[in-house]
């Protein structure tokens, strides 16, 4: 692990590109060639964090129904804000490509008054994503990625986006509000047709009698 880190990380680079869809053919190929994800997390006030590896989430797409993608303002850094509170963040492969060591990726939110830093990571050269598992609702996230090269390469500017996670509860709230007045809405249209039979059938024969 000592000798893969040294390989893996180094100083940061130029824009990113945009992800790419990939072919299933040239996709099960980097599979194979690229099978894992080193990195480092680094909490806050701690100096190093310990190597751990991932599987890539090739070929994830956003659904509409289950996830909300926002992108950075180059479009080359996308977090998949996700229903169920993780975000997966997702980045192309950068330019040039020689000389890459990794990427640098902070973590920031917003509190009342200020800004708060959050875990930072590091992530090696064949990494393309990353799932923040559990997300904070009601909090404004700022998420910052920057390659890393091997020297004198000058670091390049990061690619930053920002989003909120909506909280858990409050669309459990939505939900059941939403449901609670489609029923009340039902209820009611049955008790106008109720009526409106009970007044035409039953009311005017008796009225009409005398």
């Amino acid at each position: 692990p000592p000798f893969l880190a040294l390989l893996c990380f180094g100083p940061p680079a130029p824009a990113l590109r945009a992800p790419r869809r990939v072919e299933p053919g040239a996709e099960a190929a980097a599979a194979a060639e690229e099978p894992w994800c080193p990195y480092k997390v680094a909490a806050e006030g701690a100096a190093n964090g310990r190597l751990c590896f991932r599987t890539p989430a090739r070929g994830f797409q956003c659904a509409a129904r289950s996830c909300r993608a926002h992108r950075s303002p180059g479009g080359a850094f996308v977090a998949n804000v996700l229903r169920n509170g993780s975000v997966l963040l997702q980045w192309g492969p950068p330019r040039p490509s020689a000389g890459l060591r990794g990427f640098a990726l902070n973590c920031s939110w917003d509190g009342t008054y200020t800004r708060f830093p959050c875990d930072s990571v590091e992530l090696g050269a064949a990494c393309r994503d990353y799932l923040l598992p559990e997300a904070h609702g009601s909090v404004r996230y700022r998420l910052c990625l920057q390659p890393r090269y091997a020297p004198p390469r000058p670091a390049p500017p990061a690619q930053c986006v920002e989003f909120r996670v909506e909280p858990a509860a409050m669309r459990d709230i939505v939900v059941a509000m939403t449901a609670v007045g489609g029923s009340i809405c039902v209820m009611l249209v049955f008790i106008c047709l109720l009526v409106a039979y009970i007044t035409e059938n039953l009311m005017s024969p008796a009225l009409a009698a005398p």
